[in-house]
């Protein structure tokens, strides 16, 4: 199983570096979204990934989805969704592959600790939500076990707020063999390969989307970023600890 699932998505890659590299150069928004949505689901269905949806996402019109980080899976179980242009830090540009894909799909990065960093990933922001995309964000900056949300970072929702979006909190849930797990989480020392090889190995690996309530745009200009982040984590990890059957405090 290893051995086959290794090769398809090995070749998988390869046919998506190709895309990105050839063909989106010369397509539209619409048909770059449309490989994107097809690609990242037969990504998912190659790496033994059930991906199930809970909630009303926001399909259509500009939003800022915001999520807790397990993985780098996350990027493509969003994308299996409606296809977004993600904020991701700097260091995933250089990724081997994978960082490559992710930066010819539409990926803005950010140099964390640059004076003028977030001013500038503002403005690529603004740029998408003017173009009717998605934008996803995962604020709290780092990936996680999955299994609790660490603190969010405000900064990049003022943003959203600037362009008047509605912001949509998305919960992530990661399963193995049927039960809450972080057993494919990316954190801890872990390479990207070994955490692919991890994946590769594995069977019953499953990802849910809790898609919450939108927060319209009216309300978050009222409240300002920092509520406005603070009541996204509250709605995320409640229902995080709700499926792990743990309350948060």
């Amino acid at each position: 199983m290893f051995l086959s699932r290794a090769v398809f998505v090995a070749l998988w890659i390869l046919l998506g570096l190709l895309l990105v590299s050839v063909f989106f150069p010369f397509l539209a928004l619409p048909g770059r979204s449309a490989v994107n949505y097809r690609w990242s689901r037969a990504l998912l269905f190659l790496c033994g990934v059930k991906v199930t949806v809970r909630g009303e996402p926001r399909l259509r019109g500009p939003a800022l989805w915001v999520s807790n980080h397990v993985s780098w899976l996350d990027i493509f179980v969003l994308n299996s969704v409606r296809p977004a242009s993600f904020i991701a830090k700097s260091e995933i540009r250089y990724w081997p592959v994978l960082g490559w894909l992710v930066a010819g799909s539409g990926t803005v990065f950010i140099e964390r600790g640059h004076r003028h960093a977030v001013r500038r990933v503002g403005h690529e922001m603004k740029a998408r939500f003017a173009q009717g995309e998605v934008v996803g964000l995962f604020p709290e900056g780092t990936t996680s076990p999955g299994l609790d949300v660490a603190p969010f970072h405000s900064s990049l929702f003022d943003a959203a707020i600037r362009a008047h979006v509605d912001i949509q909190p998305v919960a992530l849930l990661f399963f193995h063999r049927g039960r809450r797990s972080d057993y494919i989480a990316f954190v801890g020392k872990q390479n990207l390969l070994q955490n692919l090889w991890r994946l590769l190995g594995a069977t019953g690996v499953a990802v849910e989307l809790e898609f919450l309530p939108a927060m319209a745009s009216a309300q978050c200009e009222e409240q300002g970023r920092s509520k406005v982040a603070a009541h996204a984590h509250h709605l995320i990890r409640q229902a995080v600890a709700r499926r792990h059957g743990v309350r948060p405090s």
